[in-house]
């Protein structure tokens, strides 16, 4: 059974689709550099939310490359519905629905299409001479590709309460983030950062266990969220 907050959270819970002006220098600043997106969506949530802000304002979110016929498309999952005002002017067209439908309809059985672009990882030793690293910063997160990434996926899935039937892996845009030196607002002091290693995953899947699926669509999957990853959306089959 889930708990009374997730039901609560599932009845409030929105998806806000923003189709990005690439016309905006904000919009564009926010497809180049990841970190800048992040502290875009994070003007949706609430002032007062203390430590650990977007998960408690269950902010995920996902970048969607432009088509033939769509603009860059941010998707924004909520616990309550974003404050579009504190957008960037012009930034893009949104809109936003409740999410309530699709949590009453996660039944056992139910076949969904899938979409979720994730930090496939690993968190491996760090070996120095062949021999592993005894200190607290000996572990590495390793990027996963191919059948390593599909495997971690079918593992994730799983423990969300899907079983897959398909799924399509695609290596998705490396999005960096950039360091800004403090005290400066200069555009050239800002350096490389880090960069994240995205994997789209696609497919048709069952339902097996309601309870943990309504849980990992709430508060994601995998590593990353901060910048992109783990928001999983369901469509009907």
């Amino acid at each position: 059974m889930t708990s009374p907050l997730a039901d609560t959270l599932a009845a409030t819970a929105t998806l806000t689709r923003i189709r990005l002006n690439r016309r905006s220098q904000a919009a564009r600043r926010d497809l180049a550099d990841s970190a800048s997106l992040h502290k875009t969506v994070m003007l949706l949530a609430p002032d007062d939310l203390g430590d650990h802000p977007r998960q408690k304002a269950g902010l995920l979110f996902r970048l969607e490359d432009a088509t033939d016929t769509t603009p860059p498309t941010l998707l924004i999952q909520s616990h309550q519905p974003p404050d579009l005002t504190r957008l960037p002017d012009r930034y893009g067209t949104a809109e936003t629905r409740t999410l309530h439908p699709m949590f009453q309809a996660l039944a056992p059985g139910r076949q969904v299409n899938y979409r979720i672009t994730a930090n496939a990882s690993a968190v491996r030793r760090v070996l120095d001479d062949h021999q592993p690293v005894d200190h607290p910063h000996g572990r590495k997160v390793i990027p996963l590709t191919g059948d390593d990434a599909l495997a971690w996926w079918q593992r994730r899935a799983h423990q969300a309460g899907l079983t897959l039937t398909t799924a399509d892996a695609t290596p998705a845009r490396f999005r960096r983030s950039r360091k800004h030196h403090p005290g400066s607002t200069d555009e050239s002091a800002h350096t490389p950062g880090p960069v994240h290693a995205l994997t789209r995953f696609d497919g048709l899947a069952t339902i097996t266990d309601p309870d943990q699926l309504s849980h990992a669509l709430l508060t994601g999957i995998g590593r990353g969220k901060p910048y992109g990853a783990g928001l999983l959306t369901l469509a009907p089959a």
